[in-house]
């Protein structure tokens, strides 16, 4: 019986012992706690509470009618989704694109940290990188226009010189062949700079001291990269490459929005477009929610799956 008073008291040393630790912690970072709140309050707003919206993928939602006066379906238009005629065209298309991108504009920003970090002259590094950066700053409606003025049939640069070469003008983006590598390497201008940033900071913090062990060993720069700076970033791509799979299902549907026509709905539609049209157009707003979750949960499996393969092959994961 004493013994067992004894730990009890211990134990609640032990818990009042934490809870000081904690007040001490608290009171001391007390400023970034502070700094904390207003992403907490953003995450709460705008990712937590429309947890609540989900509902509509389970029944018939009316706009005039409500949440509460809206009728239950079930699983309803999930089957209405997996048996329609959209179904297996805008899966294919978002595999396809999202598989694109991991093929070719995934590696873009790896090499380009790369050759940043085989730059010896600081400032001309600075310039080059800055410029790299700047796609990234602009907005996706003006990238838009810019794809749409170098495609044209008449004016575009890429037309007026295929011209002068004797081929015939094409009009890209009503070929819906064309479609997904224009949307692909937009992407890479667009971002393989800025995306850089990751990797180059990566780069940094190799030890120079394994550099100056290579070239000792008379290592090259090529063998310098194979053996040190590949090595020393494969961590964060095996990182990135797990995030890039948990959002395979989920293409950036903006830009397909404003490039796309019905003529190339056949290569160009994606989940995130039959979403947008379903549910802002055409006011189905159910089968819009069931589309998004069905989209979510897929994600949410491929980056689990992802993240366990990578625990068994390796030492990266996310979690």
């Amino acid at each position: 019986m004493k013994l067992t008073v004894k730990s009890d008291k211990l134990l609640s040393g032990k818990q009042l012992t934490r809870s000081a630790e904690w007040i001490m912690c608290l009171r001391r970072d007390k400023l970034l706690y502070l700094m904390l709140i207003p992403f907490v309050v953003y995450y709460v707003l705008f990712y937590y509470l429309p947890f609540g919206g989900l509902r509509m993928a389970f029944m018939d939602y009316k706009p005039f009618l409500g949440m509460s006066g809206s009728h239950w379906v079930g699983f309803d238009k999930f089957r209405e989704f997996f048996t329609g005629p959209y179904f297996w065209r805008i899966i294919r298309n978002t595999l396809s694109i999202s598989g694109l991108n991991i093929l070719f504009a995934f590696p873009v920003p790896i090499v380009l940290a790369i050759l940043f970090n085989e730059i010896r002259s600081r400032r001309f590094r600075t310039a080059v990188q800055t410029i790299s950066y700047m796609p990234h700053f602009i907005s996706t409606v003006v990238i838009a226009g810019l794809v749409v003025n170098l495609l044209s049939p008449s004016t575009g640069i890429v037309n007026i010189v295929m011209q002068k070469l004797g081929i015939e003008s094409v009009y890209f983006l009503t070929k819906p062949e064309y479609f997904q590598p224009i949307y692909v390497l937009q992407g890479i201008w667009a971002s393989a700079g800025f995306s850089s940033i990751i990797y180059f900071s990566t780069l940094m913090s190799i030890d120079s001291s394994l550099y100056e062990a290579a070239t000792i060993d008379g290592a090259g720069r090529w063998k310098q990269i194979k053996h040190v700076t590949l090595p020393g970033l494969l961590p964060t791509v095996g990182i990135m490459l797990l995030l890039q799979i948990g959002h395979i299902m989920q293409v950036g549907y903006e830009m397909i929005i404003l490039l796309y026509q019905p003529i190339t709905y056949e290569t160009a539609d994606v989940i995130g477009s039959f979403v947008y049209r379903v549910g802002l157009q055409n006011s189905d707003y159910s089968m819009s929610t069931a589309v998004g979750l069905f989209n979510g949960v897929i994600s949410l499996i491929l980056v689990m799956s992802a993240n366990k393969l990578s625990k068994k092959i390796s030492d990266v994961s996310i979690m």
